[in-house]
């Protein structure tokens, strides 16, 4: 492994993006082991060991092993020194409130509407076409979009007002998914995410994630 022990496995999607981009945030040096979903590479015997579920991203760091996106995430962002301007919540509450909005992207944004549309329009050969299910979970996304717009004032930078965080890496790349199924993004949110993508970070970890 790297000097850092640590070891990243995957490439190729939003949620693994989540991991480089928090690593380029933290400006950590790691192994990477660049396989993709639905590949095979996630079905062999030593990737099963560490993934049962053979999904991507997972790290090792050390003899510990995490997979999700959003644990990987949390996780790294309180291990590793965060750069100044990069809010980690030191108590209880202001975590509380951070995860909320992580919660809210993982739930309301990813794995609901946009994974169901991944399933039944990119992975149909797959799972089956089901066009009403695809359109309802558009609508849904939208009217999630909607009620989060109502708690987003202008001119925004991060959703924390302490500064950027993993919910922005969260939510950023979702959106960025979003935009690749032509969802309908509000302006004031795309102003937000054009932002955020300035960063070298992002962009180190999208050459990474997405060579």
């Amino acid at each position: 492994m790297s000097k850092n022990d640590l070891r990243v496995w995957g490439i190729g999607t939003a949620r693994t993006m989540r991991a480089h981009w928090m690593l380029a945030e933290m400006d950590v040096d790691y192994d990477l082991r660049p396989i993709g979903p639905r590949t095979g590479e996630t079905l062999t015997e030593e990737y099963l060991r560490l993934n049962p579920r053979h999904k991507v991203p997972v790290i090792e760091h050390g003899p510990f092993v995490l997979a999700e996106s959003a644990a990987i995430a949390n996780y790294l962002s309180e291990t590793f020194p965060a750069p100044e301007g990069f809010f980690v919540p030191g108590d209880p509450a202001r975590r509380a409130a951070l995860n909320e909005w992580c919660f809210f992207v993982m739930t309301e944004l990813d794995a609901h509407p946009l994974y169901l549309i991944r399933r039944h329009l990119q992975l149909a050969h797959i799972y089956g076409e089901a066009p009403h299910a695809v359109e309802s979970a558009r609508e849904y996304f939208c009217e999630q979009i909607d009620g989060m717009m109502k708690k987003f004032p202008d001119g925004m930078d991060s959703l924390m007002p302490e500064g950027m965080s993993v919910a922005d890496i969260l939510m950023v790349t979702s959106l960025d998914y979003a935009l690749t199924l032509e969802i309908p993004i509000p302006d004031l949110l795309m102003a937000y995410r054009d932002r955020i993508v300035e960063r070298p970070a992002y962009r180190r970890a999208r050459e990474i994630n997405f060579p």
